[in-house]
């Protein structure tokens, strides 16, 4: 395993009382992650910047007192991040696979997260039990997968906050007619993070509609 990365000095402003419990989690992924299959082998040496400031990045976006669903949680990248950032803020953490599941399970046990439910699932398989203000994702599936499985999830009004890379602009082009049958409204994109770390975090942003068009 590589040696863990140094916390990035900015790091501390971005999670304010929350940064011991932050550092925590960090330091769990950082020593049993690649073991567990959360992450690849040089990724502890850029846990930080890749991985937590990368998603934490997120969380000014998320509305106050809010219920968000995290699709495809894995590591707890953002869903864990940003729960810990946003105490005020209700998570439900989405994951089908069994060994990543006990992962989250543990850590909002072992960090004293209140306000995590983690579901042990395929997104597309929760649009009758999960109803929330917000979604998140990370590095899931392009946007033309991605959206059909999300959009369920949102209440009439409700937004989608996906974390995508520098080619979302061409995946925004080529899930056109996803986004038009969807009825998605302010589709844009916002970068976040631009001089506090190298590569910036990406986000697709898009208010759902009363539902797709028949």
């Amino acid at each position: 395993m590589s040696a863990t990365e140094v916390e990035p000095e900015a790091t501390a402003a971005l999670f304010g009382q929350q940064i011991e419990v932050a550092r925590a989690f960090t330091a769990d992924l950082a020593l049993r992650g690649e073991a567990l299959g959360l992450i690849g082998p040089l990724e502890a040496a850029r846990i930080w910047t890749r991985h937590v400031v990368n998603s934490v990045l997120l969380a000014p976006l998320l509305r106050e007192g809010a219920t968000v669903a995290d699709v495809g949680s894995g590591a707890g990248l953002p869903g864990l991040v940003l729960a810990i950032a946003r105490p005020d803020v209700s998570f439900t953490l989405i994951e089908p696979m069994e060994r990543r599941v006990e992962w989250l399970n543990d850590q909002t046990r072992s960090l004293g997260l209140s306000n995590v439910i983690v579901t042990r699932a395929r997104a597309q398989d929760c649009a009758l039990s999960v109803s929330v203000d917000q979604v998140t994702a990370r590095a899931v599936s392009a946007l033309t997968s991605l959206l059909p499985v999300c959009v369920p999830l949102v209440v009439p009004g409700g937004e989608l906050v996906l974390m995508k890379g520098a080619g979302v602009t061409r995946e925004i082009e080529a899930a056109a007619k996803t986004i038009r049958r969807l009825r998605l409204h302010d589709v844009r994109v916002e970068t976040l993070g631009e001089g506090i770390v190298d590569d910036p975090t990406r986000v697709f942003r898009a208010r759902v509609d009363r539902g797709p068009a028949r």
